[in-house]
Order: structure tokens, then sequence, then C-alpha cells
């Protein structure tokens, strides 16, 4: 007896020590930037900061520089920008990509990053498409081709990002050029990077630069500037949407109005007229209480840096806005995985009884209920994923029609919840699920069939994230729909009778789950909208089965299986777009479906008298995703 239960206790051990969780993180596999200065992330060499070799933070950047003096004295470095925040969220690298310093002296290679100071749009294309120019004055100059010279076909799975425009404006005087033609060197460089296989670009608009300390120093040149703003925008959103493709249109500018609006939010001083005042002084009024060089000097306190360029705390702010926007999919996209584990978890319920009912079947033509309980807790890998918690109740009742069949209905509720992401986002969702199935028993041969189907209720769907020092919200709901046909088949390879029961099984289950496109209330810079959803699963499963009767009232029951998907398997895009630029819809990653799986599954059987019996049972799924769940379950013969 003993031996006969090595093979089933060791296939569960390995099972046990097989299912290494495999982490995925940013779905991108770099990330390229091209843009002026408040992308540049120091091709400038800047005197005011340590020269080590290797260490990537140097270069001269336009904003604030870390702390704790502020002072371009040869100790601090200028603060991240942007692109650097955002990259670092990726888990990617965003270098500068032509410093004047060459590597020999600074250690750090050539990087992705394009973005100069000063570059107008068509210095900006240039860096694309033509040559990438630094020019720090006084004959100090390095040149080097542009991106899409060296690479003709680009990484369709790289981030792309582009902002621009407002040198254009700046350099009117100098550089003569209408908003139209601005606005298409930008389209003009999205354009060439969806042409040599980009997938993935985002693009900024324009903010207000006449809500700037510059805008405010003069009368009515505020006015002027966001005049122009409005044209650049205008031009660039009609240019990008005549042109197509996939591409991501931000909102800064929106985003920027909703920090002005409520700057103690932020962590912005609210008594502070936020574009009159800066931190550095020099070209612009210096903050008496902030500032540079005063008791209390806190560049986090304030909006500018300079007359232009905002300080870290508001790029911090647009780099969240972004990497919000880029992680939304990862977290959505898990909504039909919700639906997949709930309808998974109420038939792993049901599964658990079949088998601790087989070989202890009612009498024919008597009814036998049941009700179950049971608790999940999923666990969700790579960009984006998290955890969940799901309390399940089920009630069924099962009708032996024949020696050889019995048949029933399952009906089950079930609070799923998620927590999501960098935000523990929280999306929650109830599922009623009912399930018709079927078994057969012939001596030594055994089959389940089951057919489920299921409504799903989103209703509180929160999207959660950072922006800056302060946290936001973004709410909607939905519903959907949830399928399923399966089937298993085993063979017993002991005597009937035996205490030891033990064989190999087959399976085969599809599942489809379908989530409806929904909208998340209002239309703020960080609100998204989208579109439907499908999730189809096919999984092939071979495993062992083993059962042993501690007495002639209790059993010990014992399941292990490899399950093959043969579907879904590979991530997915999703279709979205934000509420506040409904002209344009894009794509962006999702999670990745849960593939192949190793399950196993515990549990005890006792007979607590003629016609009741009470079973209790622990189940794991794991590889890329997993799931813990027990279940308890009571039966009564009627």
């Amino acid at each position: 007896m003993q031996s006969a239960l090595k093979p089933l206790a060791l296939a569960i051990l390995l099972a046990g020590v097989s299912v290494p969780a495999n982490a995925d993180t940013s779905p991108y596999n770099q990330f390229v930037s091209f843009g002026d200065s408040l992308s540049d992330a120091g091709n400038f060499p800047d005197a005011g900061s340590p020269l080590l070799s290797g260490n990537p933070t140097g270069g001269l950047r336009f904003t604030n520089r870390t702390g704790p003096t502020y002072l371009a004295n040869n100790t601090e470095y200028a603060g991240q920008v942007v692109t650097q925040v955002l990259a670092n969220r990726l888990g990617l690298q965003a270098l500068p990509s032509t410093p004047i310093l060459p590597r020999l002296l600074t250690g750090n290679p050539d990087g992705t990053n394009y973005a100069v100071g000063g570059y107008r749009t068509d210095q900006i294309l240039d860096s694309l498409v033509g040559t990438s120019t630094v020019d720090a004055g006084g004959g100090l100059t390095r040149s080097r081709p542009g991106y899409l010279v060296q690479n003709p076909r680009v990484d369709p799975n790289g981030l792309y990002y582009l902002n621009g425009g407002a040198n254009d404006i700046f350099q009117l005087q100098t550089n003569p050029v209408t908003m139209a033609q601005a606005a298409g060197n930008m389209v003009a460089a999205v354009g060439a990077l969806q042409a040599a296989g980009a997938r993935y670009i985002v693009i900024s608009d324009l903010p207000d630069v006449g809500n700037t300390p510059l805008g405010n120093s003069r009368p009515g040149f505020g006015s002027v500037l966001n005049n122009l703003s409005d044209t650049f925008n205008a031009e660039l959103a009609a240019g990008l949407q005549a042109q197509g493709g996939n591409y991501v249109l931000l909102n800064n500018r929106l985003l920027l109005s909703e920090v002005r609006a409520d700057p103690a939010r932020y962590g912005f001083d609210p008594s502070i007229n936020q574009t009159a005042v800066c931190f550095d002084g020099g070209n612009c009024p210096l903050d008496p209480t902030y500032g540079l060089g005063t008791a209390n000097a806190d560049p986090s306190r304030l909006l500018f840096n300079d007359q232009v360029h905002p300080t870290t705390a508001v790029h911090q702010i647009s780099a969240d806005y972004v990497y919000s926007i880029l992680s939304a999919p990862a977290e959505v996209s898990l909504l039909p995985e919700m639906g997949r584990s709930a309808l998974r978890n109420h038939l792993q319920l049901l599964d658990n009884e079949l088998a601790a009912q087989r070989g202890n079947w009612q009498s024919v033509g008597v009814w036998r209920s049941f009700v179950q309980g049971g608790y999940n807790r999923p666990e969700y890998d790579g960009f984006g994923g998290g955890d969940g918690d799901s309390p399940t109740l089920a009630v069924g009742m099962s009708n032996r029609i024949s020696e050889q069949w019995l048949a029933g209905l399952s009906l089950g509720l079930a609070q799923n919840s998620l927590s999501l992401g960098a935000g523990d986002s929280d999306y929650d969702m109830r599922s009623y699920l009912a399930t018709a199935f079927a078994s057969y028993q012939q001596d030594r041969l055994f089959a389940d069939f089951n057919a489920s189907v299921g409504y799903l209720d989103y209703d509180s769907l929160d999207r959660t994230f950072a922006l800056g020092v302060a946290e936001r919200s973004e709410k909607g709901s939905t519903e959907g729909m949830a399928w399923g046909v399966s089937a298993k088949t085993g063979f017993n390879l002991m005597q009937m009778g035996d205490p030891v029961q033990f064989g190999p099984f087959i399976g085969a289950s599809y599942q489809k789950i379908d989530v409806d496109g929904y909208s998340e209330q209002g239309v703020r810079s960080t609100a998204l909208t989208y579109e439907d959803q499908e999730l189809d699963s096919l999984r092939l499963s071979v495993g062992l089965f083993g059962s042993y009767a501690l007495s002639d009232r209790t059993r010990l029951l014992g399941e292990v299986a490899r399950e093959v998907e043969r579907e879904d398997e590979q991530r997915e895009d999703l279709r979205m777009s934000l509420n506040s630029v409904p002209t344009n819809s894009f794509e962006l990653p999702g999670a990745t479906p849960t593939g192949d799986q190793t399950r196993f599954g515990v549990g005890i059987a006792h007979q607590l008298t003629t016609g009741l019996s009470v079973r209790a049972n622990y189940n794991y799924q794991g590889n890329d995703n997993r799931n813990h769940g027990v279940g308890l379950s009571l039966a009564l013969d009627l």
C-alpha cells in the first residue's frame, strides 16, 4: 500500500517545486526620445557638476539641481527630466545620444536620447532623418547621424517619445516659421518612425508657453504665446489624424492646467503666483520664499526653475502622467483574466466535489445536494501585475439517472477583486455562474463533462496612480460574459474497492470571456476609454489522480496535472483613447495572458452519517501567473 502511494506523492512534490514565478517587467525593449530641452538628458557639458567617469547622471539638464544647496559649484548634478524619470520607471535607459564630451572623458556611451536643448522642430526631425548636432558655442560641437539613418529598421517593441514646438515660438524672430510648418515637422517625424517599423509612439502636445514667467514678463505677451500654442496644437492634432497610424497624442496642456488649478494637491505653494516667479532667478523674478539662496530654498514648492523650464517636481508629474497611460492597458487587460479565474475557480470546486463523490454515488434516482464555499488568491506577474482575492459560494444538485450516469447543475456566486500596479489600483467584479455537468463511471473508467455560462459585473474599476506627490484615481464600470465547456476522463489502475486508487487522466477545456468596452468618468487629462476585450482559452491537460482510504469513512484525495495553453499565449495590444483627445485612439501592450501551468490539489473527504458528507481541499495552479485556493463542501442525499 505504501509503495502504491509513492508515485502520487512524488508527482505532487515535483509539482510544488517546479512552478517558479517568471517575472516580466516592461513590455518595451528600449526607450528612444527626440525633442528639446524638456527631454534633453544631458547632451551639453555641465561645468557646475562633478565629472565622474561612468556616471550616467552627468551633463547639463534644464531644470533645478538635486540639492541640498542647489548650487552650480561642482558638487551636485542637475535633476532628471521627464524622459529619464519615465525610462527609470520602465526599467530602461535614457542616456544622451550626442553629448559634447565623448565617451573617452565621461565613460558614458552614446544613448538613445536625441533630445537637445534649444532644438526647433526642424532640428528634431533632422535628429531622426538627417544629422543630430550639439553646438555649445565657441567651436565646441559634436554631430552624429540621425537615429533612422543609423537604424533604418527600428525595434517594433521599442517605445518612441517626441516633444517639441516651443523653440519654434521662442525663435520666431530669428527663424520665422508658421505653426503649420512647425507641427508638420513633428508629424513627419512620427511618420518616419512609423515607416521604419515603430509601433509604439508617444508625442506630446505643446503646453501653454504663455503661462510661464516669460509669458508674464510683460503685459499681453502671455496671450500671444498661448495663441501660438493653440495653433500649433490644432495643426499637430489634425496632421497626425490625417497621417494615421498608431501613436499616443498626450494632453500635457490639460494636465498642467489641472496642476495650476490645485497647486497644493501637488505640493506647490498655493499662495504664490506660480507662473510669475522661478527658483533660480537670473532671467526671471526669484521667489523670495523658496528660491535659490533663500533660507527655505525648495524647488519642489515651485512650478518653474527659470523663465520657461519646469522644476523636477513638474517633470515627475509629467513622467507619472505618461506612465499612467502606458501602464493602464497592462492593468485593464487583466479584466478578462478575472473572468477566466472566476470560472476556473467555480469549476475547480465542482471538480473537487465530483472527485470526492467518485465511487460513492447516491442510489439510482436519488438527488444529492451540495453547498460549497471557497477562497482563491490569484497572483499576476509582469508589467501592471498584482494580486487579488475571491471568496466563492456555490450550490448544486445531482441526480443519479442510471448505474453509469450522474447529472446535475451547479450555481456559483463570487466577489472577485484585484489590486494591480504601482498605485494599487482596485478592480472589483461579481461573477454569476451556472454549470450543467454529467459524469460517467463504468468499472475503473470515468469521465466528467461540463458546460458553463456566466455574467460578469465589473461594478467598480478604480485605476490609481501617482502624479508627483499626489495620487489620482480614474473610475469606471462595465460588464461581460463567460462561456466554457470541458471534459475529463481517467482510468483507475487499481482494483475497485482497494484502499488505494490511482491512475492517469487527460482533459480539455475551452473558455471564452467577453468584456465590454467602457469609459472612465470625466474628461480629465488622465481619463481613458477602452474598447471591447475578448479572451479565448483552449487548455489541454494530462495528469495523475489518487486517493487513499484512511478508514471506512475518511479518504485522502490528490491530483497533479500539467496544463498546456493552445490559444491566448501572446501579449495582446489594447485599443484605447484619452477622453480629452477623442480624435486619437491607439493601441498599447496589455498583460501577458496566463500560459502553461502546473496544478495540483490535495483534499480530504469524510462521511459524517449515511447520506451526509463533508470535504475540504487545497488547490494550486502556477508558473507565470498563480492561484491558491481552498474549498469546503457539505453534501446531503435527499
